[in-house]
């Protein structure tokens, strides 16, 4: 109080008093039992290197965490006291990347198959009345954030973050307790300034500082305290008190941040293998409204039978160690709305445009230009247009529907409708035999549907002959009893006169031989 008041009278609001930086605790290996066998050889390199060159690294963030619940992590992101410049120097393929918070990313591996270590500079823990003041905000004003380090908007909103300092000021400006931990792997020693292991011990999520401020600060930190809330359920964890408290005032303060920004963060919600568990959250929080307009309609779609079997397709893939795919799972989830424009606008149009348009309506109205006509939004549409060639089991179209580099993707989705009820299985187990056979099986299953289709075709006429009124003098529609069994069997059968082919080049038939 006596502090308070005094910062009154100087003129110092209370957002720029001396923040707490912690106490340094450094826990040796025997007493935290980090299993360093499950650290990444990829990460083991990045600190080594560095460490090599006489600079400060440690593995930092949910990756301790993880190690410390004896979890097996499976990102892994350094901290040390090099700027990005000399971090870039000191690996072969290494890419500084960021504005707002500058990183870098040391890649290894090519292709698909690459993986990625980010690499961050300890922050210097500034105060908010010493950054330089912006009257726009993170989607207006990138020209005048252009040579500024450090950089705040009206609201005390981060804008730049890029100026260095010593490690406990880096702690200081993490979000919560248990990630603002730093591991050393080469001396086993875990450095904690704020208590972030008796945190995760008590299974808690709490937030370093003043939660309102920190949410102010970047208002982003909602949705990954909800999305780590989600994470952390299942070993018990779960939101502080204080930490949850202003969630739901602070949604309003996500109105200024960049859609695609929010984009991004509503994919990780999605799609860190806990997704039915994040909308829990956020139903649990009261945000299953007002954060991101597309997160809305997902929260309200979870129910849904479909939706709710990709979800824990997804949860299952990302559990397994299998890749997934943002466009997948928003196929999944707007394929009502594809599905019930298609069908509006089949009834004048032809059927491919018609969903052509449908796709087209969709993506305008629940994604907008975030991404919907990027390579996501293509990959949605490609998922989409498959469904009703799946339909179509004849000449050459099987074969090039299984060389397609989405066809997994469209078959996945397709299996899931058959699994709802929504298409017939039997098509489903088809298409799924057809593209695991050989090329001799391939063909006997596309014989077997020519015959069914013939056999379908029959059926109509003989239904419509057996109904009309039977020819006196034709003996196959004859009463078949004791007496006239022998005879309708032993009618001689009426001859029928062959038809020459035309030939190749048109003109009249021949005519016709006996």
């Amino acid at each position: 109080m006596i502090k308070q008041f005094i910062n009154k009278l100087m003129g110092k609001s209370p957002d720029s008093t001396k923040p707490n930086l912690g106490k340094r605790q450094v826990v040796p290996a025997k007493v935290h039992g980090i299993n360093v066998d499950w650290v990444d050889e990829r990460a083991l390199n990045v600190v080594r290197t560095l460490q090599d060159r006489g600079f400060e690294a440690y593995i930092v963030g949910g990756a301790v965490r993880d190690l410390l619940l004896g979890l097996k992590p499976k990102d892994f992101d350094v901290a040390t006291n090099a700027t990005p410049e000399q971090v870039k120097a000191a690996f072969r393929r290494a890419f500084i990347i960021g504005r707002r918070f500058r990183i870098v990313h040391v890649v290894y591996g090519r292709g698909r198959e690459h993986d990625v270590i980010e690499v961050s500079t300890f922050r210097a823990n500034l105060d908010n009345a010493d950054a330089e003041q912006v009257k726009g905000n993170e989607r207006s004003s990138k020209q005048e954030l252009a040579n500024m380090k450090h950089a705040v908007d009206a609201s005390g909103r981060v804008l730049r973050d890029n100026v260095w300092g010593p490690q406990d000021q880096d702690a200081a400006r993490r979000d919560f307790t248990i990630n603002a931990m730093y591991y050393d792997p080469e001396t086993g020693n875990v450095i904690d300034y704020h208590g972030g292991i008796a945190d995760a011990k008590k299974k808690v999520i709490r937030m370093i500082g003043d939660p309102a401020l920190r949410y102010r600060e970047d208002p982003v930190r909602i949705i990954r305290a909800v999305r780590f809330a989600a994470k952390l359920a299942a070993s018990g964890f779960k939101l502080e008190a204080k930490t949850a408290a202003p969630l739901k005032r602070a949604v309003k303060l996500l109105a200024d941040v960049p859609q695609s920004r929010l984009f991004d963060e509503m994919l990780k919600l999605l799609q860190t293998g806990h997704a039915l568990a994040s909308i829990e959250q956020l139903k649990l929080q009261g945000l299953q409204k007002g954060i991101y307009p597309l997160l809305d309609i997902v929260v309200e779609r979870a129910d849904d039978e479909f939706v709710k079997a990709a979800f824990n397709d997804t949860d299952r893939r990302v559990g397994e160690g299998k890749p997934v795919a943002p466009s997948f799972l928003l196929a999944c989830v707007l394929w009502s709305d594809v599905r019930d424009i298609w069908a509006q606008r089949s009834v004048k149009q032809p059927s491919f445009p018609a969903l052509q348009d449908a796709i087209d309506e969709v993506f305008e109205s629940r994604i907008g230009d975030v991404s919907g006509r990027g390579k996501l939004g293509a990959d949605m549409r490609e998922i989409w247009t498959m469904q009703p060639r799946f339909d179509k089991r004849v000449g050459s179209g099987p074969w090039t529907m299984v060389e397609q580099a989405r066809f997994r993707a469209g078959f996945d989705f397709m299996r899931l409708r058959a699994d709802v009820g929504e298409i017939d299985v039997v098509l489903a187990d088809w298409w799924q035999e057809f593209s695991m056979a050989d090329d001799a099986t391939r063909e006997d299953l596309l014989q077997q549907v020519r015959l069914e289709q013939q056999k379908n075709q029959r059926a109509p006429r003989v239904h419509s002959v057996r109904r009309a009124e039977k020819p006196v003098d034709d003996p196959r529609f004859r009463e078949v009893g004791p007496d006239t069994e022998s005879a309708a069997t032993d009618a001689p059968e009426k001859k029928r006169r062959r038809r020459r082919r035309k030939p190749n080049g048109g003109g009249e038939s021949a005519p016709a031989a006996e």
